[in-house]
């Protein structure tokens, strides 16, 4: 088969079941095998250790839909890294299936000899035949497409259309009102935050809360049963239903740390299995203590040779599988950081490259961690779109009137030239977002301007402080029609920047209706109406706006063009790729670029058949009539969402707003 079947897990055969799991460091490794309910061990048997540090077993006379875990044996010295400890049932790293979703539990991180056998407070793997694997087809997206990322139960749970035993699964994508949102929106691809099987941080079962985000996984193959009641064919029919609509999946991917957390958390699966070899350890440091470049506990050995066959085995199931489209990278330096660093030609980079089947896949990167030099945007390799950054900043602050911003927002306009271009390419590889799960949703931009996370129970001090947000005069929710109106506003003028703007557009899901999180900008905790869509409640007016931009940009090829944009080379007719004009619709001049308190500019775009098409931003509190460069026999008309008024060579844009005119035939 493409790509080879992995050596390791659970083979399901005509005669029986290979078990096989990798350890360098246990003296001895079991299966234990549970009956149909998952509550009894009926039989604990050992693997054979071969010489590679493989310990595998077939045992003959099991069927598919078998229950199993895996014990390990040898040191316990977590003083030395060391957690090995039979009495912990541990999850199998290559499970494609478990019976139920993990528990918080403080057993779990009992020392040995002192919380009893976990098995009862375990997931147990499900064996599963081969799926039939077969080579998809090549994935739907191309570059400058909407990318919707989508949180899965909160994104459905409480849509009035999906029943209410689908609500907040991944089968629920494919309900008909669904999928005819997204076609509404233009969505080219939806990106699913994570789906495989996560554990709560500990501290959050004290407070009542859980995780809603799924970025603590314990598996990376295994889909969490919440989730995906079905398994991976729950995964396999949605992304059949959307592609049937002309929508690619993407698969958020969290392959930098696990559930088991730091020294004090839970022996779930790769502590207890080899936490030397499938954690990064901080070198000579005694007691033991764990690299920590992602601010959650852990760090996967991503250098590691298991380590990465585990990263390309979990990705190549999913394509192989289940036919995704791609994937994105939560915190991506990982993926290529050793001990001397991060290396955009690292073996695991360079592999998803040259794989047959990952090869032509999208692959997009969260180019940052907390590690030593974790800030990578602009570094990933070529194949790698990246989360940008700096245009959701500079644009947020843009629009909340920040002097000396006009320059850097002609340059998020352009695609990013001074981040993406380093390298001499001519093409952009930036992911544009204003707003994503992480931090404030878009309508939180322009109401709060400071953060409140108080319901997530660590008093305020979670969550970033520099949202470069602010509230239009009032903290929070008002009665005030002249602020309402100001925030409605300031909504559409960055959307428009984010359709207007060269690169992948991505937006968070109902930011498109105005969702609120009430100030909250680190709902990984609020598994509840905090982080779950209104549907009913929603802005159908703003919705309106946003489809109205989809389809503009749709129709408005030079908007979605990959290339950087620039004022050469010059088209057959002569006309200059981009121009950047005043509003009276002469160029901006150095010194206008430097005045501070400059808030308008018109961005002039030519393809190349010299047709142009003009993006007009105003910053400014008045409106403005802005100028337009004429050619005989054309003239200028308003498009887009809201179209201005138009006369003679100008238009009319309203304060605090980007309109669009493109030039037509007279």
């Amino acid at each position: 088969m493409p790509g080879g079947r992995p050596r390791f897990g659970a083979s399901v055969g005509e005669d029986g079941i290979r078990f096989a799991v990798w350890s360098g460091s246990a003296a001895r490794l079991f299966v234990s095998i549970f009956d149909g309910s998952g509550e009894v061990e009926v039989d604990r048997l050992e693997l054979e250790r071969d010489g590679s540090d493989v310990f595998s077993l077939h045992v003959s006379g099991l069927r598919a839909g078998t229950k199993y875990g895996f014990r390990a044996d040898g040191a316990y010295a977590p003083e030395r890294g060391l957690w090995f400890d039979p009495d912990k049932l541990l999850v199998d790293p290559w499970a494609v299936e478990l019976d139920r979703p993990f528990r918080w539990d403080g057993r779990l991180s009992a020392p040995r000899g002192s919380g009893g056998d976990t098995a009862p407070l375990v997931p147990k793997a499900i064996a599963r035949e081969p799926a039939v694997w077969a080579m998809p087809a090549p994935p739907l997206f191309r570059t400058g497409g909407l990318v919707y990322e989508v949180p899965v139960k909160a994104f459905t749970i409480r849509h009035p259309a999906v029943g209410q035993g689908e609500r907040g699964t991944i089968g629920a994508l494919m309900h008909p009102a669904i999928i005819e949102h997204f076609r509404k929106l233009g969505v080219a691809a939806v990106e699913l935050m994570p789906v495989a099987a996560w554990i709560d941080e500990r501290h959050l079962p004290a407070l009542g809360l859980s995780n809603a985000w799924g970025y603590n996984p314990v598996t990376f193959m295994a889909l969490d049963p919440r989730l995906a009641p079905g398994g991976l064919q729950d995964l396999q029919r949605t992304v059949s239903a959307l592609h049937a609509a002309g929508i690619a999946v993407i698969l958020d991917v969290v392959f930098n740390h696990t559930g088991e957390g730091d020294e004090l958390g839970p022996t779930l699966s790769l502590r207890g299995l080899d936490s030397p070899a499938y954690y990064r350890h901080q070198a000579g440091v005694s007691p033991a203590r764990l690299v920590n470049d992602t601010g959650t506990g852990n760090t996967l050995a991503c250098d590691n040779a298991i380590v990465q066959e585990l990263v390309m085995d979990s990705l190549r199931h999913f394509v192989l599988g289940a036919g995704v489209d791609g994937f994105r990278f939560d915190l991506a330096p990982v993926l290529g950081r050793s001990a001397s660093g991060f290396d955009p030609d690292a073996w695991l980079l360079s592999a998803m490259r040259r794989d047959p089947v990952l090869g032509d896949r999208i692959m997009i990167a969260e180019p940052w961690d907390i590690g030593p030099g974790g800030y990578q945007t602009g570094n990933f390799p070529e194949n790698f779109l990246e989360w940008n950054d700096r245009f959701r900043d500079d644009v947020r602050r843009f629009w909340r009137g920040d002097d000396g911003t006009i320059g850097t927002l002609a340059t998020r306009l352009a695609g990013s030239s001074d981040i993406f271009g380093r390298s001499g390419s001519t093409a952009t590889r930036s992911v544009n977002f204003v707003a994503a799960h992480d931090g404030f949703p878009l309508a939180d931009l322009m109401r709060y301007e400071r953060k409140h996370n108080d319901a997530n129970g660590e008093q305020n001090r979670d969550g970033h402080n520099d949202n470069f947000s602010w509230n239009c005069g009032v903290e929070g929710e008002t009665d005030d029609a002249g602020i309402i109106h100001t925030r409605r506003l300031a909504q559409r003028a960055l959307l428009a920047t984010l359709f207007a703007s060269r690169g992948t557009p991505m937006l968070a899901a109902g930011d498109e209706f105005g969702r609120s999180q009430g100030g909250n900008n680190n709902a990984y905790a609020q598994d509840n109406e905090t982080a779950w869509l209104d549907w009913e409640g929603r802005d159908v007016d703003l919705e309106g706006f946003v489809a109205r931009l989809a389809a503009l940009r749709a129709a408005t090829p030079a908007l979605a063009e990959p290339d950087f944009l620039a004022a050469a080379p010059r088209d057959a007719a002569g006309v200059a790729g981009v121009a950047w004009l005043t509003e009276r619709g002469e160029p901006l001049e150095e010194s206008d670029w430097d005045r501070p308190e400059r808030r308008r500019l018109t961005m002039l775009i030519a393809d190349g058949s010299g047709n142009r098409f003009a993006v007009l931003v105003n910053g400014d509190r008045r409106g403005t009539a802005f100028a337009l460069p004429g050619r005989a026999g054309f003239g200028w008309a308003p498009v887009g969402p809201e179209p201005e008024p138009a006369g003679s060579g100008y238009m009319q844009v309203a304060g605090r707003s980007v309109a669009f005119a493109a030039e037509r035939p007279l």
